[in-house]
């Protein structure tokens, strides 16, 4: 071959290496957790988000706004994942999560200009991540599930800071109750509770239906509007005279032949209602359609029936009622019917929906969310969201952790004690980490608009002195016990906030090879560039849909 250079990759490959890899890389896992810093905490700030269709989402939830980022960097995706991961798992902490692996890379970037190799701060980032979670179960608090107080706390500390802040307490309240309502043997499907949203009112007049709601109406108008001690029956199968599944022609030679067609018709409708009456069925709800004759012989015997409702309100009405989902009308017995108390048409914020309340030990509930506008009523539905998610978790696990910044605080003294006894330059990564977590600490501070500074010194002043449970009031700016307080979160979601974002800092700063099929920034204008304000070297490579969020950062 001589002296000519191989070449092996394609002429649009991009391939970046070594530091210059490490650099882009850091510094689009930075730049992720850059936008979302701001909205941690009780005080943070909320972040317009408007896509390229004039949508326009307000919200300081981590998740939701890293989701509606049209982020394409890989690196920068990593991090992104760290937040989805956190909601999958616990529902709430994605802000936090996000922080700390920022941070991590932040300080792994300092080590590696001192020439710490890749290897050694990803094996000290696993050794304090290790002990991290072993001093969080050591400082957790026992929580029974029957203290629906502190229960209660743990529902309103992860609303607060959102939009459903002014009435946390009554809809803690509420989720509490939801949570309650569908615990089952087989643990907690938090999926059984449906969030119905409705424009108009305040959010203190939400309220919690021991049902299920159906956005459907009464498929005959000459039908009851209200049933009382309801039999349901539940059909995945349609009222309707079954078609043949081959082609067939029928050669009408006479009008009576038409008119015996058009009876037998009518007759095959008319027992499938008979059926339905005999068994003893009050409510009809039906997956599929409802002929028009069969909807006139269902009015005819007073019969509310609701048609083409979807699969997902059929499992929980099943849930609910006790009911069984049929799939031959024929086959229906008086033992599949599900009951409820009170079957009824009513209208909410302008629209007909049927509601089944009354259920006894209903396992799948309704909250039904009010708001002023459309925005207040989506944040909180994110903010509820949050609250079943933590409340699943602390009945799941029975332990939780002071908030306000105490676990971060007592962490970050414990590990560096715990960095001294490591030998080697993995104690400087194990430093490092320890500095990283003092970021949620000093962002809840800085988001209050105190001083970080005189914070952190209070804080680690009072856990120097023993008292594990102290952290930032964001409201006064003094430094208070959180557990007499009631300021508390589950300890699952501290544990996996520190596990996603070790890994995926780690994960991160193992690269140093980025080979790209295209130009790495294909996906930034000029413009999205300015707006991230990102350094030249190495590029932001692609995040070219978080330019759409221009100042927000």
């Amino acid at each position: 071959m001589g002296n000519q250079p191989l070449i092996v990759l394609s002429e649009d490959s991009q391939r970046t290496t070594g530091r210059d890899a490490q650099s882009m890389n850091i510094t689009a896992g930075k730049a992720v957790a850059e936008a979302v810093r701001t909205t941690l905490g009780p005080k943070g700030m909320d972040k317009m988000l408007v896509d390229s269709t004039g949508n326009v989402v307000v919200t300081n939830d981590g998740v939701t706004i890293l989701d509606e980022m049209d982020i394409e960097h890989p690196a920068a995706n990593m991090i992104v994942e760290v937040a989805q991961t956190q909601e999958d798992e616990v529902g709430d902490g994605t802000t936090t999560a996000v922080v700390i692996a920022g941070e991590l890379l932040a300080k792994a970037e300092d080590l590696l200009e001192q020439d710490i190799h890749a290897t050694i701060l990803a094996q000290g980032y696993r050794q304090a991540a290790a002990r991290a979670k072993e001093l969080l179960e050591e400082m957790a608090i026992d929580v029974s599930e029957d203290d629906t107080e502190l229960l209660e706390q743990i529902a309103a500390t992860a609303m607060t800071g959102k939009g459903a802040e002014s009435a946390k307490e009554d809809l803690a309240e509420l989720v509490v109750q939801a949570v309650r309502a569908v615990a089952d043997e087989e643990g907690i499907d938090t999926d059984n509770v449906k969030v119905e949203k409705v424009v108009g009112g305040s959010i203190e007049e939400s309220e919690l239906i021991e049902g299920v709601i159906i956005n459907k109406e009464r498929v005959h108008d000459n039908m009851p509007y209200f049933k009382e001690d309801a039999n349901i029956a539940l059909l995945d199968t349609a009222i309707e005279v079954k078609e043949t599944e081959i082609d067939a022609e029928v050669n009408v030679t006479d009008p009576d032949q038409l008119q015996q067609f058009l009876d037998q018709e009518e007759r095959q409708l008319k027992e499938m209602v008979d059926k339905l009456v005999e068994v003893g069925a009050d409510v009809v709800f039906c997956q599929k359609g409802i002929d028009d004759m069969a909807q006139h012989y269902l009015a005819q015997e007073g019969i509310i029936a609701v048609r083409r409702a979807k699969k997902s309100d059929m499992k929980r009405l099943a849930r609910a009622t006790g009911g069984r989902v049929v799939s031959n009308v024929d086959d229906i017995e008086a033992d599949d019917l599900g009951f409820a108390g009170s079957v009824a048409e009513k209208d909410i914020g302008g629209d007909e929906r049927i509601f089944v309340e009354d259920v006894e030990q209903a396992k799948s509930v309704t909250l039904v969310l009010r708001g002023g506008t459309e925005h207040v009523v989506d944040e909180v539905e994110r903010a509820i969201e949050d609250a079943l998610g933590v409340v699943r978790v602390t009945l799941d696990d029975g332990k939780v952790l002071p908030g306000g910044g105490a676990p971060e605080t007592e962490l970050a003294l414990e590990l560096r004690d715990y960095a001294d006894s490591v030998g080697g330059r993995e104690q400087l990564a194990i430093e490092s980490f320890a500095d990283a977590i003092d970021v949620v600490p000093r962002m809840l501070a800085e988001n209050a608009g105190l001083d970080p500074i005189d914070s952190l010194v209070d804080l680690r002043s009072k856990h120097s002195g023993g008292q594990r449970t102290s952290g930032l009031d964001a409201y006064t700016g003094e430094v208070i016990d959180m557990e007499e307080e009631g300021v508390v979160e589950p300890l699952r979601v501290k544990t996996q906030a520190v596990e996603s974002a070790t890994e995926a800092a780690v994960m991160i700063l193992r690269i140093d090879d980025v080979i790209a099929a295209g130009d790495l920034k294909g996906g930034s204008s000029d413009d999205d560039d300015e707006d991230m304000d990102m350094p030249p070297g190495g590029g932001m490579g692609g995040m070219g849909g978080m330019g759409g969020m221009g100042g927000a950062m």
